[in-house]
């Protein structure tokens, strides 16, 4: 039984996702009504996961594509940096 409605949920991600994002939503509005404020933090940080999750899911992006993304973009930037002078950047006193 635990199979079954774990494979459903995997399929029905974006729905999960929406959910997710809607009780976050829900969930900062009332603790911001409350001056709970650190909990309304750690409810939009779970929001905010839970609408990067659907889009990420959406474009079909994985963690292979981010480690990628994020090699590259190190290696694009230790690149570049090798090519600044040595004084810059440069104070003026």
């Amino acid at each position: 039984m635990a199979t079954i409605t774990t494979s459903m949920v995997l399929l029905r991600w974006p729905l999960l996702s929406a959910v997710l994002m809607f009780l976050a939503s829900t969930l900062n509005i009332q603790f911001r009504k409350s001056d709970l404020a650190g909990l309304a933090v750690i409810s939009t940080l779970l929001g905010l996961g839970a609408a990067c999750w659907f889009a990420t899911g959406l474009l079909g992006i994985t963690m292979v594509d981010v480690a990628t993304i994020w090699s590259n973009m190190k290696v694009v930037m230790v690149e570049a940096m090798s090519h600044t002078p040595p004084d810059w950047p440069m104070v003026i006193t």
